[in-house]
């Protein structure tokens, strides 16, 4: 078992507290009571950056970091790693949806239809056109698809060399800054913008490579970071918009830079490692899946309770309780249902090989 990075735990801390703000914000500025605030409020969190986008990207660039380094060293790898995942992610994901059925039931808003919530108890439901019970959702079948590829590369005996998400890095980056060059079609850009979120899980790979046993170098980082900045930009321009803004909260620059920012916040982190890590984000980050499932109906609650307010010192008091309530509400959820679960999930793996040694680096900074 290795041990927790606790710089890995604050960075997960600020990706979803950054998610959090964001829906906070915008549902300030759709409950009409900002008057004057109304295109402050906008442009801060619509025209020039994207809290939510720059939040989830944040988790991407985190799962490349460990993700590949989650293949246990047992007699099945491959099928622990599988069975370890699944406990991890869907029981408070299948909570969250009964949440959802629930509260939609007793507010009286829009229902799903029996097959489609069948399908979304899958969590795949993004790959065969079915709407997502909770918007949220989206991120987490980028997660699957990273997954996915992930054992494919581990089968291949791909995964374990360092130069293989260098290379998916750069020929992703290139192809998709290239492409829109002479594509036009928004079908083909959308799926450039999933190979953009799959790229920055990649790029946490290279640095963990980098940053934890020297087995890559700072200008292979400096490469695939300067590449995925400017393929960010490009479909973040190209999906979004650089010219006419639809007072909506996706906007080509706020998307573009929240891409950007999340990279220069993560290599940050990386490179300095320890010495950067919060023990209260540290212990946000460690409940940070339940507060990205939680945290939607604690603002919806607080909201259809209390309102949004209609003055900054209510706004502030709006987002803060959002903060605190989501924070309680998920570490409870994460210590009876998520742990459990993990716990529970680690029966049916198979036990682990002798072990062997590992150089000092790892052993001191390995990461769960």
């Amino acid at each position: 078992m290795h041990k927790r990075l606790a710089f890995i735990d604050t960075l997960r801390g600020v990706a979803v507290l950054s998610v959090v703000l964001q829906h906070s914000l915008e549902q300030i500025v759709e409950s009409g009571h900002t008057g004057p605030y109304y295109w402050w409020f906008h442009d801060a969190i619509g025209y020039y950056f994207n809290f939510g986008r720059f939040g989830v990207v944040l988790f991407f660039f985190v799962s490349g970091f460990v993700i590949p380094y989650s293949f246990p060293n047992s007699a099945t790898p491959i099928r622990d790693f599988t069975i370890s995942r699944f406990f991890r992610l869907y029981p408070a994901y299948w909570f969250s949806i009964l949440v959802a059925l629930i509260a939609e039931s007793l507010i009286g808003e829009k229902s799903f239809t029996l097959p489609q919530v069948v399908v979304n108890l899958t969590m795949f439901q993004t790959f065969v056109n079915v709407p997502n019970v909770m918007v949220i959702y989206w991120s987490l079948a980028i997660e699957l698809i990273f997954y996915i590829g992930c054992i494919g590369l581990f089968a291949m005996g791909l995964l374990k060399r360092p130069s293989t998400a260098f290379y998916i890095v750069v020929a992703t980056s290139l192809i998709c800054i290239l492409g829109p060059l002479v594509i036009s079609q928004r079908i083909v850009w959308r799926l450039m913008e999933v190979a953009l979120n799959l790229t920055a899980m990649f790029i946490g790979k290279v640095m963990r490579d980098a940053s934890i046993g020297g087995r890559l170098k700072w200008w292979h980082v400096t490469i695939c970071v300067a590449l995925y900045c400017v393929f960010a930009m490009t479909i973040s321009l190209r999906l979004y918009g650089g010219v006419d803004y639809r007072e909506n909260f996706f906007f080509g620059y706020s998307i573009g830079a929240a891409y950007v920012c999340a990279a220069v916040i993560f290599v940050t982190f990386a490179a300095f490692g320890e010495r950067l890590a919060w023990p209260f984000l540290a212990f946000v980050g460690v409940i940070s899946y339940s507060i990205y499932l939680m945290a939607p109906f604690v603002i919806v609650l607080i909201y259809r309770t209390f309102g949004a307010g209609q003055a900054p010192g209510e706004w502030a008091l709006f987002v803060g309780g959002i903060f605190v309530m989501a924070i309680l509400v998920s570490w409870l959820t994460h210590v009876v249902l998520e742990k459990p679960f993990i716990s529970f999930g680690h029966r049916f793996r198979s036990r682990s090989r002798p072990a062997v040694a590992l150089q000092s680096s790892l052993r001191e900074q390995g990461a769960e």
